[in-house]
């Protein structure tokens, strides 16, 4: 039974390191997306931009981060973030439709 509690316990604290280590969507677009989404290199919609993003928010969250990870266009794969997560990729795509609604 200790075993299994001390086992729960390192598994609980594994997982509460994990989570605090995440960037923030703000962030990274700080350090990886403004460089096109603030000046809207190659047609990157940009931050803010209400009816670029619109079209792009109506697809919904799921289709928006088949591109974000696949890449469209001039956009490569993961805008650049190679080392982000699926889950810092959707707090950042997140952050930028929450600031062009």
């Amino acid at each position: 039974m200790k075993k299994t509690a001390s086992l729960a316990m390192a598994i609980a604290l594994f997982a509460v390191a994990g989570t605090s280590s995440a960037r923030e969507g703000k962030e990274i677009y700080d350090t990886k997306c403004f460089t096109c989404h603030a000046a809207g290199v190659a047609g990157a919609p940009k931050l803010g931009d209400k009816a670029a993003w619109a079209p792009r928010i109506e697809t919904g969250m799921d289709a928006m981060m088949v591109t974000v990870i696949k890449g469209k266009g001039a956009m490569p794969p993961k805008g650049t973030c190679m080392d982000c997560t699926d889950d810092e990729l959707k707090a950042t795509t997140q952050y930028m439709v929450d600031a062009s609604k």
